[in-house]
């Protein structure tokens, strides 16, 4: 596993604001938008996830350990989640680390676009499942749930 410092690449941040905005004018993207309150400010954010299946649930990763999205999901009862034109409201639950550790292990089969921004974060050196496994506890795997 790539050691426990996580470098946010420079490019992420303004690349994720561009996603919101082309979203907004109506540009379908291969993702969703997720918008929470902020846990301190209470101002609405927003930021593209990659929700997958697995077994017939639904789940989103918070791949990036430390992430201000993630801390805004555990402080709000409720979420935005947004997938082309649909909207939905939605509860996102965290799965305990024990229970995340098979999700996380097809996480690189099931999206395969999330691991390269993973591996320039630091967080994994590659597409193995073990190692994505051994993530359990260090980043957050949330099921989501029709609020």
């Amino acid at each position: 596993m790539a050691g426990d410092t996580v470098k946010i690449p420079g490019w992420l941040k303004p690349m994720n604001r561009a996603m919101v905005a082309v979203s907004r004018v109506g540009v379908a993207l291969p993702m969703a938008l997720l918008t929470v309150p902020g846990r301190k400010s209470g101002k609405l954010r927003t930021t593209p996830v990659t929700p997958f299946e697995y077994d017939g649930a639904e789940y989103v990763l918070g791949g990036i350990p430390g992430a201000d999205w993630v801390k805004n999901v555990r402080a709000a009862d409720t979420a935005e989640l947004k997938i082309g034109r649909r909207k939905r409201t939605v509860r996102l639950v965290e799965v305990p680390a024990a229970d995340s550790e098979p999700v996380l292990r097809e996480f690189p089969r099931l999206v395969p676009t999330g691991v390269p921004v993973m591996i320039k974060s630091g967080v994994v050196t590659g597409d193995d499942p073990d190692e994505f496994a051994a993530l359990a506890g260090r980043c957050t795997l949330f099921r989501i749930e029709d609020a």
